[in-house]
């Protein structure tokens, strides 16, 4: 069975340039996987207005809603339809206030792994904090307890292990973004590495 297949035609206002489709769901990550219960789990918010932390019974008790998107990978695979549930981060703002200064911000998650954001690009409807991937609780490979799916860029921008919002009056690299991605990350420009 193949594991990876060039997309139809039916799919090219779907799949971006230079992706092969997935049949699973490939586990890319850098380092070790960090053992991370939903009873340790924290969220810290800094650079807002007055400094938060939220724990796992928090982010339950916001509204949970259900979300179907494509997945696009860096390394040229994409995945149709994966099915998650979380929390809307639009719905998880109601809970900040920003300073009017904050222009960007930096994910940070356990295992000191960072990526960065414009306020634009985070603060976006169809992005989420995810914690149940295809109806089960988001495993520890693909990014649980906790993840952030944006889905309109590249995965890597989909910060797994997510533990920390760090709002920014200006712009600062995340880890891959240091080692030669690209900033933002948009899969339909092929943003993959710095300079494109």
């Amino acid at each position: 069975m193949k594991f990876f297949k060039k997309p139809g035609a039916d799919l090219k206002d779907r799949v971006p340039p230079g992706q092969s489709l997935t049949n699973g769901f490939p586990v890319l990550t850098y380092g070790d996987t960090p053992p991370v219960s939903t009873e340790a789990w924290q969220l810290k918010v800094w650079g807002c207005a007055t400094d938060q932390t939220f724990s796992w019974n928090d982010m339950m008790a916001m509204p949970q809603s259900e979300f179907t998107a494509d997945f696009h990978c860096v390394t040229t695979w994409s995945k149709l339809d994966v099915q998650w549930t979380g929390v809307k981060v639009t719905d998880f703002m109601e809970q900040i206030e920003l300073k009017k200064s904050a222009t960007h911000v930096m994910l940070h998650c356990y295992g000191s792994y960072t990526t960065n954001l414009t306020l634009e690009d985070f603060v976006r409807p169809e992005n989420f904090f995810a914690h149940t991937l295809f109806g089960e609780p988001l495993p520890p490979d693909h990014g649980g307890p906790m993840r952030v799916v944006v889905p309109h860029l590249y995965a890597w921008k989909s910060a797994k292990w997510v533990n920390g919002l760090e709002f920014l009056n200006h712009e600062e690299l995340g880890f891959w973004e240091r080692n030669g991605y690209h900033r933002r990350g948009e899969p339909w420009a092929v943003e993959r590495y710095a300079g494109r």
